[in-house]
């Protein structure tokens, strides 16, 4: 199924407000200052390798006006901290620190899946090593912890109180331990020949679901919001993340290199069990049958080529994998949307948490 006219990935597109590319910018304007303060404390030279995965600078270290991705989780730390009646600047320090957590997962993510390019140019793997890039992504998720416990401290620059800077640590710790056991199951998935869909959505209520619940709620933990606030902008971060994720597995399988800067056809060579794949494979019928035979082979493992990977991302459409994928993005981004209506909040910030769910489901890459 071909993505309809004005559509992306099947997903009807609504005129996107404009406050859409307001939001992702004022969530870099505050959070990318004290992220390249924070990551210019590693040692030499992990300062260097961190310096060129967010896309600072080139790999001789000179800066570049780079692709440092969308920043959805700090505009989501930013908006909850505003959910809970609190400015803005308030979700910074949690901004900041999903962010470093974050980019911890991806330099590991690149490593274990092989993957060489991500925003458009070569991992850091590829460039630095493998060794450095385990370390710093080490270096990062443990600067996360401490950027949220310094919002409590007079250098910290925020009101949170050392109870909510403690609740932070335990919501992002939290986060963090779903997201490896998210990995560790989407790895283990690769040695398997079918993977249920149930067993596919929790994988990726780890891998994706987690970080992006944890973005929703950081921001008003540290502003002291009550925990029914908080579980609520943390259900509508966990469904918001399950669309996202949902949009990214077709991606994964249907976007153009071009766009989305990571390997054409690179879940399908790696035979990723992801959501489009474990619907089909549960549908039962010829095109679900003749895939898993398909995955079941273990000949040409990793060195499919373009043909055969082409004809099997049409084995998992004519199965229905794509429309059931999208329909599940829709699903997800509906129960997100519902959580909102639990907390008092303006329209103003109301708008705003459905803007950026728009734009997480709707969206090329």
């Amino acid at each position: 199924m071909e993505a309809r006219p004005g559509t992306a990935n099947g997903v009807t597109a609504q005129a996107e407000p404009v406050s859409v590319a307001e939001l992702l910018a004022r969530g870099r304007t505050l959070c990318t200052p004290p992220l390249r303060a924070v990551v210019a404390q590693l040692a030499p030279p992990m300062d260097a390798v961190a310096s060129y995965h967010f896309g600072w600078t080139d790999r001789t270290g000179r800066p570049v006006a780079g692709d440092g991705g969308k920043a959805v989780r700090p505009a989501l730390a930013l908006l909850s901290a505003e959910a809970a009646g609190a400015p803005a600047a308030a979700g910074v320090a949690g901004g900041v620190a999903v962010e470093l957590v974050h980019n911890f997962s991806l330099l590991h993510d690149d490593l274990m899946d092989g993957d060489e390019t991500r925003r458009h140019r070569a991992t850091a793997w590829t460039v630095f090593g493998p060794a450095q890039a385990i370390l710093v992504g080490d270096a990062l998720a443990t600067l996360g912890t401490e950027v949220l416990l310094d919002a409590a401290t007079p250098r910290g620059g925020s009101a949170a109180t050392p109870a909510d800077a403690a609740r932070a640590v335990r919501l992002l710790t939290t986060a963090t331990r779903k997201l490896i056991d998210g990995q560790a199951r989407d790895l283990s998935f690769e040695q398997r020949d079918v993977v249920s869909v149930e067993e596919c959505l929790e994988m990726e209520a780890g891998k994706t679901g987690a970080l992006l619940a944890a973005a929703a709620a950081i921001g008003a933990v540290l502003a002291g919001a009550d925990d029914r606030t908080a579980d609520a902008l943390e259900r509508y971060g966990h469904h918001l993340g399950l669309a996202f994720q949902a949009v990214d597995d077709l991606l994964g399988i249907w976007g153009a290199t071009e766009v989305t800067g990571k390997p054409h056809w690179g879940d399908l060579r790696q035979r990723k069990k992801s959501l489009p794949v474990a619907a089909a494979l549960a549908e039962g019928g010829t095109a679900s049958r003749r895939l898993a035979e398909q995955l079941a082979d273990p000949v040409g493992r990793g060195e499919e080529s373009e043909q055969t990977l082409a004809a099997r991302a049409a084995l998992i459409e004519q199965a229905g994998g794509r429309a059931w994928t999208q329909e599940e993005a829709r699903r997800r981004h509906k129960t997100a949307l519902a959580a909102l209506d639990e907390v008092p909040m303006t329209d103003e910030v109301r708008g705003n948490f459905v803007a950026l769910a728009e734009f997480v489901v709707v969206r090329e890459r």
